[in-house]
């Protein structure tokens, strides 16, 4: 797998992408500190609508920066958008009320719409062969999995001799880093995305794409499942280990960890599993996967809060429940990308693959609040059970939405430009 790495263009950018993701890290750790300084106890709600305004920026930014920046050339777009995250991050510190920090998030994170899909977008024309993209898929995969785990041990080591506000300095660096590895990197010739048309045109092109072409509606279902298991996870484990289990903060963090070892290890396989299986057969895999881990999970969840719990042994199978929902959630995300590389065209690449970066995103909208609304107001199991619901509701949609054999997608009318290649 680690072949791709030859590629100069190529090692440069997951560099960018890797030390990028750090400073993400180091943020996302340095916010929750700010916002219990600036709101106490309410600290929480302050984050919930932080990650709220981040998943609206998300959805509705990147397919209007997309459109809005589609002309530009692609080194000038990545480089922009990392000093605009790098600026934002140097004012955080100077941050004295809550709405500044609502203000500031959104932006930032506007600039990260702009800059990932981008920079998703980049990697196909970079690596042409589809073998060689599977192999630097999987290691995208790993540096999103490797710097959740990582990150907060990071910080934890920082804070031990430096203040929270300093760990700012520290994603402001990453990103301003992100930004020198992008301007060192030479970069093929990426012909502009089609100035025709009016923005609104431009803004939803990918999302049109997306809803004509059978892989990708399918991926978008599959995207629902995909959220449903993340959110209950990362919305929920604390509540499970601290409250449900009675067990320490050390667990919190022993149980996200077999959930990313789950990812991982599907990550470093999935090369050698699509060169035996179809993008279709991994990805319902997958989402078959999710509905019934959710339900064991629901279960676990009930079982422990009766008076007699049924067994001992239910913490590890806990942890393996999270570890095979990790596994399933990266069965349908780290081959997603190359049913957008089949599907783009040289003109079309940026906007599908924003459109996968915005409706996947959107999902969490509605996975969000449940995990979180339905868990306080009627237990954890309950949360699960909805959850299972719709990650079963993506995987049958996905079923339908996706048969085996695909008839081509005629092309756009009006354009030619839109036109499109059906994926297995």
């Amino acid at each position: 797998m680690l072949t791709v790495l030859r590629v100069p263009a190529y090692r440069k950018l997951l560099t960018a992408q890797v030390v990028a993701l750090a400073g993400t890290g180091l943020l996302t750790v340095a916010l929750g500190l700010l916002a219990f300084d600036l709101a106490g106890g309410q600290a929480g709600a302050v984050l919930g609508t932080a990650f709220t305004l981040k998943m609206v920026a998300y959805v509705f930014a990147a397919p209007f920066m997309s459109a809005l920046v589609g002309h530009l050339p692609r080194r000038a777009v990545l480089i922009g958008a990392d000093l605009v995250r790098a600026a934002i991050a140097l004012a955080l510190p100077w941050v004295d009320s809550i709405w500044q920090i609502y203000l500031l998030v959104f932006l930032l994170q506007s600039a990260s719409a702009t800059f990932t899909p981008a920079f998703q977008a980049v990697i196909p024309v970079i690596l042409p062969r589809e073998r060689d993209y599977t192999r630097a898929l999987s290691l995208s995969r790993l540096a999103y999995d490797l710097e959740s785990l990582l990150s907060p041990l990071l910080a934890a080591a920082l804070l031990l001799i430096v203040s929270y506000s300093n760990l700012f300095l520290g994603t402001a660096a990453g990103f301003l880093l992100s930004a020198a590895l992008v301007a060192a990197t030479r970069l093929p010739r990426i012909p502009p995305a089609d100035p025709a048309g009016s923005l609104l045109h431009r803004t939803t092109l990918g999302t049109r794409i997306f809803l004509r072409v059978a892989p990708l509606r399918g991926l978008l279902a599959l995207d629902l499942a995909v959220a449903a298991g993340t959110a209950y996870v990362l919305v929920n484990t604390v509540v499970h280990v601290r409250e449900v289990f009675d067990r320490s903060n050390t667990d919190v963090a022993l149980a996200l960890a077999c959930y990313g070892a789950g990812s991982m290890i599907v990550a470093l396989a999935a090369p050698r599993l699509l060169d035996r299986t179809s993008d279709r057969s991994l990805m319902l895999t997958g989402g078959i996967l999710l509905p019934p881990g959710l339900a064991a999970a629901a279960l676990l969840t009930w079982t422990e809060q009766l008076p007699v719990p049924l067994t001992d042994h239910s913490w590890l199978l806990y942890l393996g429940l999270w570890g095979l929902l990790g596994a399933g959630t990266s069965m349908i995300s780290t081959p997603s990308g190359r049913l957008l590389r089949r599907a783009a065209t040289d003109r079309t690449r940026n906007s599908l693959f924003t459109a996968q970066f915005s409706l996947s995103h959107a999902c969490f909208i509605i996975t969000y609040p449940a995990a979180g609304w339905i868990g306080a107001a009627a237990g954890q199991p309950a949360a699960a059970l909805v959850l299972a619901a719709l990650a079963a509701a993506g995987t049958v949609g996905a079923v339908l939405l996706w048969p085996r054999v695909a008839r081509p997608a005629p092309p756009i009318a009006g354009s030619a430009a839109e036109g499109t290649r059906d994926g297995r």
